[in-house]
């Protein structure tokens, strides 16, 4: 299975082009993109990455897309363009939790894991998941938390967290919570990902899926309270 993983979830996004099945990966391209002009880039580094190999958008079989949580406009811009080129081209999109994605690739198969983002303001998203050994990762709870408060209430409480964010790690290290600090995910992991879950038939309607912000926008959050 051929397939584009697209993320632009944070300040740095990435654009993979790889190809595999539910025991084999290989990656053929990873290139990077520069936060705020993604709707500027993805377009042309998609076929940029196909020409790259020889191969045409027809030949791909499916899309996958980092569906939050992070960046307001970057997760509409990503989404936004592989619903579009999923409905043209008639081929399969599936989407991934950037908080699952890190359960997947670093947590322990059986158990469960925390995973951690920085969310800006003093605030993490958390995410904990019941990883299987079959690289299932089933939610048990995504939220969000101040820091601060997480580290007083939740110690104790949460076994296996991961970040890959030094900033989240080091805040949680200096209150004495166990936390493991781990590689960043780009686009090649969410495209090893998707792959499984386009083969298992966990695709999204691109029709209806939306994005998985956790929290409210700027402009909720900052709206003047309607009397």
């Amino acid at each position: 299975m051929l397939v584009v993983a697209v993320d632009t979830s944070g300040r740095k996004g990435s654009i993979a082009l790889c190809r595999g099945d539910l025991d084999t990966f290989e990656l053929l391209l990873l290139t990077s993109l520069e936060g705020g002009t993604y709707s500027a880039q993805l377009m042309p580094r998609i076929a940029e990455a196909l020409r790259h190999n020889k191969l045409d958008k027809a030949q791909v079989d499916g899309f996958a897309v980092v569906s939050g949580p992070g960046s307001f406009t970057g997760l509409r811009v990503g989404l936004a363009t592989l619903k579009g080129l999923c409905e043209v081209l008639r081929k399969p999109l599936t989407t991934v939790s950037m908080l699952q994605a890190v359960a997947l690739t670093h947590g322990r198969p059986d158990a469960t894991t925390t995973s951690l983002l920085d969310a800006g303001r003093g605030e993490i998203y958390v995410g904990e998941y019941q990883v299987s050994a079959a690289g299932i990762a089933n939610v048990v709870h995504e939220y969000i938390a101040k820091l601060d408060g997480f580290a007083a209430e939740e110690v104790g409480k949460l076994s296996n967290l991961l970040t890959p964010d030094s900033k989240v790690a080091e805040g949680l290290q200096a209150a004495n919570i166990d936390v493991k600090l781990v590689p960043p995910i780009q686009a090649d992991g969410i495209g090893r990902i998707g792959i499984r879950k386009l083969i298992t038939g966990e695709n999204a309607d691109p029709a209806t899926i939306d994005v998985n912000y956790i929290r409210r926008s700027d402009a909720e959050i900052f709206a003047t309270p309607k009397h």
